[in-house]
């Protein structure tokens, strides 16, 4: 009894191996603009999260607050990418984006490269302005388009 259990469950088996297919996952890939825009996204999330902390001169971080410079350097060394303390520096870095070419995550520069943000989309950029406001997101219209420098993609 016990061994014609058996031949049936192999012979059960051996019908449901021939007949069933096994769906093996393929590898995922990704392009490079993809993965590049990802990482844009994220650094746009990151710096999303500082909303409402206050401006300080020289500060850079959270809990001391931020200025322009500081905070840009900041939120690019959680992805591993190091900034100087000096919006001038960090327009020296990276490529040259132009005003249409803008993308998530790219640095913008205003006032003589005396001011850095990020571009967020939309043509609205996060930055931390000045003595007495906090970390914000602004328009690029205005007073930012009237002093407007350039660009600059670090990824």
């Amino acid at each position: 009894m016990i061994r014609r259990a058996r031949a049936t469950l192999l012979v059960l088996f051996a019908f449901f191996a021939a007949h069933v297919r096994v769906a093996v996952a393929k590898p995922v890939t990704v392009s490079h603009a993809t993965a590049v825009a990802r990482e844009q996204a994220g650094i746009v999330r990151f710096a999303r999260r500082f909303v409402g902390t206050p401006y300080s001169y020289g500060g850079t971080s959270p809990s001391s607050g931020f200025d322009c410079s500081g905070f840009t350097r900041f939120v690019y060394a959680h992805f591993g990418i190091v900034l100087p303390h000096w919006s001038g520096s960090q327009y020296g870095l990276g490529r040259r984006v132009s005003r249409a070419g803008l993308r998530p995550g790219d640095l913008v520069f205003f006032d003589g490269l005396g001011h850095v943000g990020i571009y967020v989309g939309g043509g609205r950029f996060i930055h931390a302005p000045h003595t007495g406001t906090r970390v914000a997101i602004e328009s690029l219209s205005g007073w930012y388009a009237s002093r407007y420098d350039g660009a600059r993609r670090l990824i």
